[in-house]
């Protein structure tokens, strides 16, 4: 086994660059910070039309194919999407509904957001987390979550999402390390 995490990042976004785009970005780049890693990224801006034509697996496209190999060989998902109407899109749940139900059994997943306003927040807890729930995945204890006012000509520019970022990595680790090694997952944070 190698020391470096295989890391996916998976961007529901129907566009790119994007502000789910950014936040993502900036969660691996803090999670290299702290571990080694192989980052790859699944966006859904680069798979439609083609996602939106797979009505079952075995009819994929080699693009539609790829990511979801991609998603399922992870050892840790950075997925993220933007906040549409309360809950993520459509086409976000339609690429998790092609994903094998066992392939992401005990998998690590840092869940990330972003959207319009903080009213939007929950969608971490009351979407994301009941989503990887069905497939027995491992969502991190914290999520991240960024509002339109968060970012600025491309980049974060807010210090309050910049240290949850910080945050969730830090609460991530010791749970990355006991799952790569084979332990049960830590019964608290440490802080």
């Amino acid at each position: 086994m190698s020391d470096r995490l295989n890391v996916i990042a998976v961007s529901g976004s129907p566009n790119h660059p994007s502000k789910t785009d950014t936040l993502l970005a900036a969660v691996i780049a803090e999670l290299g910070s702290k571990r080694p890693l192989n980052a790859r990224s699944v966006r859904l801006s680069a798979l439609h039309p083609d996602l939106g034509a797979t009505l079952q697996r075995p009819g994929a496209s080699y693009k539609v194919a790829e990511a979801l190999e991609l998603i399922e060989s992870a050892d840790l998902l950075v997925v993220g999407t933007p906040v549409y109407r309360g809950a993520y899109s459509g086409l976000f749940k339609h690429l998790f509904d092609l994903v094998h139900q066992d392939a992401l059994r005990s998998k690590p997943v840092l869940l990330v957001a972003t959207g319009g306003s903080e009213r939007h927040s929950l969608v971490l807890d009351h979407q994301l987390r009941p989503l990887f729930a069905f497939f027995r995945s491992l969502p991190l204890p914290l999520g991240v979550y960024g509002t339109d006012g968060d970012f600025a000509d491309g980049r974060i520019a807010s210090d309050a999402l910049s240290a949850r970022i910080a945050l969730a990595v830090q609460y991530a680790l010791p749970w990355l390390t006991a799952h790569r090694a084979g332990r049960p997952a830590p019964l608290r944070l440490s802080a």
